[in-house]
């Protein structure tokens, strides 16, 4: 990675990849789907959360699915592009945007989702084995809990160890800080899962 500090006459690219993919990741699809469904504001439903997860207690399993991939479409999308373009730093710069830009978009008075379908794209199109993994991880943590944070958490917290294994350290770098913000982000739930009151996925 550069010196971002360093002449803007050579990284200027840098800031250009990280402010893209903010700018993408910053599209609220579970919002923009289920309004054009005619259910309204997203935020006024369940948990009140823009993301797959609360989109589904919409009761529509298709809208679901379409906020699911399009949201991890846009991390993969500014991750994809950066690696097979303009090389790795530029990826980890564009798909961290990307990801910070779902959490806080600046569409919504920064106010945005959870990021673990995001995080799951950026690291599907970034290092492919350690988003198959983080997806596998998910995948059969909901199946046995029932449980989407948990799932969710389970699958961040290991995806820093696959990265520094399987791909390289900056990867590991970006991994470790999604985790920390995907923690941050799920604080509610982590605390309604130790009181046992957290719903089950499908439920309000």
């Amino acid at each position: 990675m550069p010196d971002l500090l360093g002449d803007f006459t050579y990284t200027w690219p840098y800031y250009a990849a990280a402010i893209i993919g903010y700018l993408l990741g910053s599209v609220p699809f579970g919002l923009v789907v289920t309004k054009l469904a005619g259910f309204g504001d997203i935020r006024n439903i369940g948990s009140g959360n823009i993301g797959t997860t609360n989109v589904l207690r919409t009761g529509r399993k298709d809208l679901a699915a379409l906020t699911l991939l399009l949201d991890g479409g846009k991390g993969a999308a500014a991750a994809w592009v950066g690696s097979n373009f303009y090389g790795p730093d530029i990826a980890v710069l564009a798909g961290g945007g990307a990801f910070l830009g779902h959490l806080f978009p600046v569409w919504l008075k920064f106010k945005g989702g959870k990021g673990m379908a995001t995080f799951l794209g950026v690291l599907l199109a970034i290092a492919w084995p350690v988003g198959i993994a983080g997806c596998v991880t998910w995948l059969f943590t909901a199946a046995f809990t029932r449980y989407s944070s948990f799932s969710a958490l389970n699958a961040a917290i290991h995806a820093p160890l696959w990265a520094y294994f399987i791909a390289d350290q900056q990867i590991a770098t970006l991994a470790a800080f999604m985790t920390v913000l995907i923690f941050l982000r799920h604080h509610g739930n982590i605390r309604r899962l130790l009181k046992g009151e957290e719903p089950a996925i499908g439920k309000s």
